[in-house]
Order: structure tokens, then C-alpha cells, then sequence
């Protein structure tokens, strides 16, 4: 359930896997009124392709993709949960419809609101009533949780009333009656983000960590599954997972775990903890430090200082100053005199976020090679 909320509150969509009759959909129900959230539920096995793709009518002279009932409500609400449920119970042509709601938050030619959250829920498809393998471009759509329930948890339901799902952001009733809107403003904000240079130093930060992670395995980036899989590394997953990285809270006493289960639920087991033990040796020097005192300790790891200057370049977005700006190339510039082609890299998305009025420190001079071969001097 803590995995559940923070993929919620951080628009990951998600899909619970587990045993029929396990109170997946009970679940999803609660955190939704818990939230104050309107769960709209959609069973695929009853529904056709054109449920999802929209069906065709002639309108102002051309044509329209008009979407149901379903698909309204919540775009009307500006919020909600879109419940996904028996998703393994969905033929193949409608699982292929389903790829561009996940994706895009398209229903036809309705666009969701941002603030609308995607869960699923599926049974194994041996389980499922006249199951199907889940198709693999939807799986790689997804982040893959576990429902599992245990004899204990059900037994002291039964005795003493199952607990309504907590939210790490909704710790009390006046929390979660304001969630609602506090989730419609983080959507539009994610949509901005989306659309402009790169947001939150937190969430730039993490993808810097998967990006100097990548470098280390490339072999990672992307590993097409043979035949019918859940969770499985691509450009698209690795992006969940550090979405998954930086919306974890760092001081819930579950926050590991969690961000372990997110992580592998987003690019499989394999990747997800390879990810995960390389970033707990990673022990990296704070950007402020580095950016404050130019004698500060730089890693002797080619890795650890990818991951060092992406963390630097994500600070310095965030910060937004032009000192923080002109000093992250005196950083650069040591890393440059070791390993250039490091430096290269970072010195182009630096250059890329250049603040209004900042001035090129003399620092900059000294790249004169770096800078020219990452394209960015004649």
C-alpha cells in the first residue's frame, strides 16, 4: 500500500499483480476516498477497442474520435484515479488499444488531465477468467507491484475492521481532504516541466544517477523480453524508475523498501537491483560543498564522478542563480584536467542551462578543448 500511494502522488502508473479475490480493487477504491478522489473503474474484458481509441462520428465536417462516458467523468472532475481492472482479462486488441491511454492520457480525442491517476490490476493469467498474457509494450508502461496478503493482516481485519490506506502526503483528515488539489496543481506542474527545461533538482538529480548508472551498463538500457514478461529495462522504464527515486520520501521509515519495490517494479529485478546496490556505494559528495569550496574531494571512480557532475548540473537547474551556474565550471574544469570526455558531457548540459545574465567565468577559457568537442566552441 505505501508503494501504491507514492505511485499515485507521483503519476506513475501502476498495476497491481495478485490472486483473485485479494481486495486489489477494494484497495484502490479506499486510497481513492481516502484522497477524496473519484475512482472511475474500467473492466477491459467488456469493453471493445473502440472504448479506448474513441469511436469515429462526423463532427464540424470532419472526423471525431468521440470518447465514452467513462473517460468524461474524470476529465470533467479534473482528478481522479482511472482504475484499469482485470487487465489480463483483456483481449489483445484491447490491451493494444489501452497503449495510448497509459501513455499519453488520451481517450480518443479527450486529453485526461494530468492530475487524473493511472492503477490496473490483473491476475496472473492462469488465474484469470479466460486470461490473456499481458502484451509487452504495455507491460513496458507500467510499474509491476506485488499484492501480497498475509494470514495475520486478513485475520485482524476480520476481528478488529480492515484500516483505510494511508498517503504519505495525507497524514491527516484535513491532509487528505486538500490532496485532491493538491494533486490537480502537481499535474500541471509536471505538465510544464514536461513541455520545458528539466524541473526539480530532486527528480533532475535522479535521472543523472540513472543516466552515470547507464553508462556503467549500457547492455542495461534496454533488454526486449522474448515472449510474455512484466517488468523489463527501456529508455521509457528507467525514466519510471527515477520518477520512483526522487518521489520516495527520504525520512518515512519505509522509504527503502518502497523505492526497492517501485525501482524493480519499474525495470525488472535484474536491472532494478543492480540500480539499487550501485547506488547504495555510491556515497557522494554534497553539490553545494563541491560548488562552495573548490578544493573539495572529487571521486577517484569514472562513474562516481558522472554521477557527480549530473548531480551538480541538476543543483544548478534548481538553484536557477548565475553564480551557481559560473562556479559548476570550475568544478567541470578539474574533472576536464583527468577525464575529458566526462567533462564533455556535463559541460554540454551546462552550457544548455545558462541563466539569464550569467557571464562565462574565466574557467571557461581553459575548456577551450572540452567545449569544442562537445560542439559547443567553433
Amino acid at each position: 500500500m505505501d508503494a501504491l500511494s507514492v505511485a499515485v502522488a507521483a503519476n506513475l502508473p501502476v498495476v497491481l499483480w495478485g490472486a483473485p479475490g485479494t481486495g486489489k480493487t477494494s484497495a484502490v477504491l479506499a486510497l481513492g476516498a481516502r484522497l477524496g478522489l473519484p475512482v472511475e473503474v474500467v473492466v477491459g474484458s467488456i469493453r471493445e477497442p473502440s472504448d479506448f481509441a474513441g469511436l469515429p462520428v462526423l463532427r464540424d465536417g470532419g472526423t471525431w474520435f468521440a470518447p465514452p462516458r467513462w473517460a468524461e467523468r474524470p476529465a470533467s472532475a479534473g482528478a481522479g484515479i482511472l482504475f484499469l481492472d482485470e487487465l489480463t482479462t483483456a483481449p489483445p486488441a484491447v490491451q493494444a488499444a489501452m497503449l495510448r491511454v497509459v501513455l499519453e492520457r488520451a481517450v480518443g480525442d479527450l486529453a485526461l488531465p494530468p492530475a487524473v491517476r493511472i492503477v490496473a490490476a490483473a491476475n496472473p493469467p492462469e488465474q484469470a477468467a479466460d486470461g490473456w498474457d499481458l502484451s509487452v509494450p504495455l507491460a513496458n508502461r507500467l510499474v509491476h507491484l506485488d499484492w501480497k496478503v498475509s494470514a495475520e493482516s486478513v485475520a485482524e481485519g476480520f476481528i478488529g475492521g480492515f484500516p483505510t490506506p494511508a498517503h504519505p502526503l495525507a497524514e491527516t483528515e484535513d491532509g487528505a481532504a486538500g490532496l485532491a488539489q493538491t494533486l490537480v496543481e502537481a499535474g500541471r506542474e509536471a505538465a510544464a516541466q514536461a513541455r520545458g527545461p528539466v524541473g526539480a533538482g530532486g527528480e533532475a538529480a535522479a535521472r543523472a544517477l540513472v543516466g552515470a548508472f547507464l553508462r556503467v551498463r549500457p547492455e542495461l538500457v534496454v533488454a526486449v523480453p522474448d515472449g510474455p514478461a512484466r517488468a523489463w529495462p527501456s529508455p521509457r522504464t528507467w525514466e519510471l524508475a527515477a520518477i520512483a527515486l526522487a518521489r520516495t520520501p527520504a525520512d518515512a521509515p519505509w522509504s527503502e523498501r518502497v523505492r526497492a519495490e517501485l525501482v524493480i517494479g519499474a525495470v525488472g529485478e535484474a536491472a532494478g537491483f543492480e540500480l539499487l546496490s550501485w547506488l547504495r556505494d555510491l556515497d557522494l559528495p554534497d553539490p553545494a560543498t563541491l560548488l562552495a569550496d573548490p578544493t573539495a574531494p572529487l571521486p577517484d571512480r569514472v562513474d562516481r564522478v558522472h554521477a557527480v557532475l549530473g548531480s551538480v548540473v541538476a543543483h544548478v537547474a534548481a538553484d536557477g542563480s548565475a553564480d551557481a551556474w559560473q562556479r559548476a565550471w570550475t568544478v567541470i574544469g578539474r574533472v576536464a584536467r583527468r577525464a575529458p570526455d566526462v567533462a564533455a558531457s556535463a559541460a554540454r548540459s551546462l552550457a544548455a542551462r545558462r541563466p539569464h545574465g550569467a557571464t562565462l567565468p574565466p574557467a571557461v577559457l581553459e575548456l577551450a578543448p572540452i567545449l569544442r568537442a562537445a560542439g559547443l566552441m567553433p
